[in-house]
């Protein structure tokens, strides 16, 4: 018996967790479900907790290099007892913050963005046993429709990143951002575009760059799309005028 601890200790016939989600696509503010299997190793395990992140590809300041971090985050169960061989199942339901970053605008993926859920069984003095699945977060309705203002404006998608800390006057309650950079055509005072959507319950804040005001909508409002092409436009000719 001390033996197989010693290996459990090791991870060699450790316990596993493996999770399947039940669909891989969800919207901002949508509840991410599956089913989490948990396999007892050689031995008996006495798990501290089972949990369930949301992880995205951020982009460091510094080193100007990628890496994941979590951004949301729950816990699924308390203290148990896994038994040696023992099969027992659970039920994952993580709620995505109305701020969670896109991987997917316009049935597009939008380059550099990149979301998974990733389960964690903590297991007490030894090696934590986890599982990764990446999973998709497309535009809600009103996103969509703004993003395809600009581009029917003639700006162009480059890349989205994910920024850790709190973009400057946002309304949003997070402590990361999602800038997605959009290459400018001819007739704006500028080359590039550092959007961030921020989502509210009611709202969405379209602000073309971090230090410039925004244009506040209600989320209605984006439905009428030539209206909202007209007002996108003159608000960036507002606030980017022609050099």
């Amino acid at each position: 018996m001390a033996f197989r601890k010693l290996l459990s200790a090791l991870g060699v016939g450790a316990p596993e967790v493996e999770t399947e989600l039940d669909r891989t696509k969800y919207l901002p503010g949508e509840e991410v479900t599956g089913t989490i299997t948990l396999r007892g190793g050689a031995a008996d395990a006495e798990i501290e907790r089972l949990t369930a992140e949301l992880v995205v590809r951020f982009e460091s300041h510094i080193t100007e290099s990628a890496y994941l971090d979590t951004v949301a985050r729950c816990e699924l169960s308390g203290p148990f007892t896994l038994r040696a061989g023992e099969v027992r199942t659970e039920r994952l339901a993580l709620p995505l913050p109305l701020a969670a970053p896109l991987t997917h605008a316009g049935g597009r993926a939008l380059k550099g963005a990149y979301c998974a859920i990733r389960t964690e069984l903590a297991v007490d003095k030894a090696g934590d046993r986890s599982d990764l699945d990446a999973m998709e977060v497309h535009a809600l309705p009103s996103q969509a429709a703004v993003l395809r203002a600009f581009e029917e404006l003639g700006f162009r998608f480059d890349e989205a990143e994910v920024k850790p800390g709190t973009a400057l006057g946002s309304r949003q309650d997070v402590d990361w951002w999602q800038e997605i950079e959009l290459s400018s055509p001819p007739g704006y005072g500028l080359d590039t575009v550092e959007l961030l959507l921020a989502v509210l319950p009611d709202e969405i804040d379209v602000r073309p760059g971090t230090t410039v005001a925004p244009l506040t909508l209600r989320h209605e409002e984006t439905a009428d799309h030539a209206a909202l092409t007209a007002r996108l436009e003159a608000h960036l000719r507002s606030v980017f005028p022609p050099r």
